[in-house]
């Protein structure tokens, strides 16, 4: 497919540095490519353009000024090349999403095999999962050319939200109202849990010395 490109090229002054970031954060959050010299990419849409807009303005209010063209690739091989970046960039995300929603699911079966049925867990698991929904959602809204890689990341998606679900029926079922497994599963104060890891680290040190000897 052959895409109209929007390319932005932003020029600010050497100091400080903290505009370049706040650019880089915003373009690489709409799902810009990065070209060399400070140049970003964005395949032309309504909202790619707001939001160039939105930077030239702040931009000219960092002292700084900046030019977008609208162009196509030179050649098959460039729209592939460029594509491809694209590409690999959600490939990268949807890959580390996938990674969080294994955790997710294996944060929920300890909580299982604990039996920690409380409703501090539910909201616990409830919050990550909604940050998941929200993960996904913005890299969904970034996936321009269509990865490959969307529909696993859905399936990981669908499984976390039924093993909440479970969970959350789970909870529900071993209701406490009068509160008999109150804080079973409390740490303890963090002086207590400090003191003990720093025991423990100095026992791991001492131990790799002694090897070390031997």
């Amino acid at each position: 497919m052959d895409y109209k490109w929007l390319l932005f090229c932003p020029q600010l002054p050497a100091t400080p540095s903290s505009p370049r970031v706040t650019i880089w954060r915003r373009m690489r959050s709409a799902g810009a490519v990065g070209l060399n010299n400070g140049l970003w990419l964005l395949p032309n849409s309504d909202s790619a353009k707001s939001l160039i807009e939105e930077m030239k303005t702040y931009v000219a209010a960092q002292g700084g000024i900046s030019r977008t063209f609208l162009t196509d690739a030179f050649d098959p091989e460039t729209e592939s090349d460029l594509t491809e970046s694209f590409l690999q960039d959600r490939a990268e995300e949807y890959a580390e999403f996938k990674e969080q929603c294994e955790h997710f699911l294996v944060e929920i079966q300890k909580e299982i095999t604990r039996q920690n049925y409380s409703f501090a867990e539910y909201e616990e698991n409830e919050a990550d999962l909604n940050k998941l929904e929200a993960w996904f959602k913005r890299v969904q809204d970034r996936d321009f050319i269509g990865s490959e890689h969307a529909a696993e990341a859905v399936q990981w998606l669908d499984k976390c939200r039924e093993v909440f679900q479970k969970f959350a029926q789970e909870i529900f079922l071993h209701e406490d109202p009068d509160h008999l497994h109150k804080m079973r599963f409390d740490p303890g104060r963090l002086d207590d849990f400090l003191l003990n890891d720093q025991h423990t680290s100095e026992v791991s040190v001492q131990s790799s010395s002694e090897k070390k000897k031997e």
